[in-house]
């Protein structure tokens, strides 16, 4: 059985091996041992501390294979983008250039740098092992983490952003970065992502043009690129697309990729997630899948299982799946269909 829960600092070779299959653009998981023990010490005192607000703490899971222990995927939260250093993105603007006498009136798109996402929740450090890309487990991974925001909700922000990794080429070249980027840098599109992991996105976007960038001037294939998904986050965009997140108001400042932003009232597995009684017993057949999370803290379990559930009824578990969450009788878990 595949279980989310809270990565612990015994996964840290686990948690590596994965950073180190991730794509390029994925800061949040750098292949570097230093930096995800860092991370995995974060997400364990968020956990533990006692908090009433989102502020600085951030949220790491895995996905294990509980007959193995085996990691298959990994995912985070930060519950305030841009708390400890600015969140900076590409706002999508419409200047007007018009001359009367000319009789001239055109729309022109440019991109100005912002800090406008500062403060939501940010989605961070999305992977899932290739054979599960596609599958019911890829929505496990992603989506149990919004069930966590929603039995904890004093921990985060109204509002979710995440940004999506933008395209590059086979060989990790960006067409959106050598067009703005690179004339500031003497680094080519891999080299600035993989410095940014290793130290701050901070520094490099301090040193990029603050004054609004004239789309029309970019390259044809600059433009083409800008909100374009690499192929590997795609499965990353379905889901939240799905889950009611929004895109075209901001783009990501280094690849050109999409930022997603939703009001959490109106993400599904928040808004349609319920929280219902346990029994334990044999489910019967010919159910549906869901989500099933048991709604704590530290000891935050997810699953993905098929039940034949009715509103306003409790909900069925199998043995193993509620030791697997650590529930019993007259417990109760948040679900939602998958």
């Amino acid at each position: 059985m595949l279980v989310m829960r809270p990565a612990q600092m015994a996964d840290l070779a686990e948690v590596q091996r994965l950073a180190a299959d991730s794509p390029i653009g994925v800061t949040s998981l750098p292949d570097d041992a230093g930096r995800l023990g860092d991370k995995i010490s974060a997400s364990e005192a968020s956990f533990a501390a006692e908090v009433s607000f989102n502020g600085e703490e951030s949220y790491f899971f895995v996905l294990e294979d509980s007959d193995s222990g085996r990691l298959v995927g990994c995912s985070g939260i930060v519950a305030s983008a841009g708390y400890s250093e600015p969140f900076y993105s590409f706002r999508n603007e419409t200047f007007v250039h018009a001359s009367r006498e000319l009789k001239i009136h055109n729309k022109i798109h440019v991109l100005s740098q912002c800090h406008d996402l500062t403060g939501n929740s940010l989605l961070t450090s999305f992977y899932v092992v290739p054979e599960l890309v596609g599958t019911p487990w890829s929505e496990l991974n992603s989506r149990g983490r919004l069930m966590f925001v929603a039995s904890h909700p004093e921990r985060f922000a109204d509002s979710v952003v995440t940004e999506i990794v933008g395209y590059s080429d086979e060989n990790g070249d960006s067409p959106f970065w050598d067009a703005i980027g690179r004339n500031f840098f003497d680094l080519n599109y891999a080299e600035a992502e993989r410095l940014c992991g290793l130290k701050s996105r901070t520094f490099l976007a301090e040193l990029m043009p603050h004054y609004p960038i004239y789309v029309p001037l970019l390259p044809d294939a600059a433009q083409e690129s800008m909100g374009q998904v690499h192929p590997r986050a795609q499965i990353t965009f379905d889901i939240l697309m799905r889950e009611g997140f929004e895109t075209d108001h901001y783009i990501d400042i280094f690849d050109g990729g999409p930022t997603l932003h939703a009001r959490v009232s109106g993400i599904r597995s928040i808004a349609q997630s319920r929280v219902v009684p346990v029994k334990v017993g044999e489910p019967g057949k010919g159910g549906r899948l869901y989500l099933v999370a048991n709604g704590q803290l530290q000891d935050y379990r997810a699953v993905l299982l098929e039940l034949d559930w009715a509103p306003g009824k409790p909900v069925l578990l199998p043995a193993e799946a509620a030791e697997a969450l650590g529930v019993g009788e007259a417990a109760s878990v948040r679900i939602v269909a998958v």
